[in-house]
């Protein structure tokens, strides 16, 4: 267990990617604080299933992660943490001129502020501790860009500037930052997405996967939660110690285009 010891804190973790995340830092011994804005039995369900699973100790924090207070008393309430994920984060697609001044508020927000804000909590512990690692999860669209995605792209290049300042400002402290940069992904979320655009396209199944989604993913495979969950725990492990403040990419190719 590379990771016994160690308390480790998932923002954005009932569902998708926080949750592949959430589960590997667990079987990787870390003891694991999932969260979203909601405080349902479900939520708390999901904590209790992952500890069943792993045996590791794994408890269900609410904290809305738009909302700079909570994200700073989600770390308080935590009672710190050695390893900090910051994977909360939202999307909407509108051309720049009908872009909604709320749904890039909300975006900027949660995709990126609120990783400044649990930072900035986490960051006195790790250093006190001598030994601390942030994981930021980003995306290919923090290295590139496509059209109608303004405030997400925005956030994620954010997001991956963000994690080299951490990097920067943390070394020689026994902390690093990191971005992880995954492409498309098969969350619950995506997955919702298939039978529109087989719709939409007139497409089967295999050909709106490959022909539609996953156009710009060279591979033309999605990367799974598991792949990032797995890059995720290499970045808090001995191995990664000299590796802080860069991207990694989980892409199937995307940003070597």
């Amino acid at each position: 267990m590379q990771l016994a010891g160690k308390r480790a804190i998932v923002t954005g973790s009932n569902s998708g990617i926080g949750l592949g995340v959430a589960r590997e830092l667990a079987r990787a011994g870390a003891e694991v604080v999932i969260n979203s804005f909601s405080d349902t039995p479900e939520d708390h369900q999901i904590a209790a299933d992952i500890a069943s699973e792993t045996g590791a100790s794994v408890t269900y924090i609410q904290a809305d992660m738009s909302k700079p207070d909570d994200c700073r008393a989600l770390i308080q309430k935590a009672g710190g943490c050695d390893i900090l994920v910051n994977n909360a984060g939202i999307q909407h697609v509108a051309r720049i001129e009908e872009f909604p001044m709320d749904k890039w508020d909300a975006i900027i927000a949660i995709n990126l502020s609120s990783a400044f804000h649990t930072t900035a909590a986490a960051l006195p512990g790790m250093y006190a501790k001598g030994w601390g690692r942030v994981v930021n999860i980003a995306s290919a669209h923090g290295l590139t860009a496509s059209p109608y995605k303004s405030a997400y792209i925005a956030a994620k290049h954010g997001v991956v500037g963000l994690s080299k300042t951490t990097a920067l400002e943390a070394a020689g402290k026994g902390v690093t930052c990191n971005a992880v940069c995954p492409g498309y992904v098969l969350t619950p979320i995506v997955e919702k997405q298939i039978p529109d655009q087989m719709k939409t396209h007139n497409m089967d199944r295999e050909t709106v996967i490959k022909e539609v989604m996953l156009s710009r993913q060279p591979s033309g495979e999605f990367a799974t939660v598991e792949q990032i969950g797995g890059t995720t725990v290499f970045l808090c492990s001995d191995a990664a110690a000299q590796i802080t403040g860069t991207t990694i990419s989980v892409d199937g190719g995307w940003t070597a285009l």
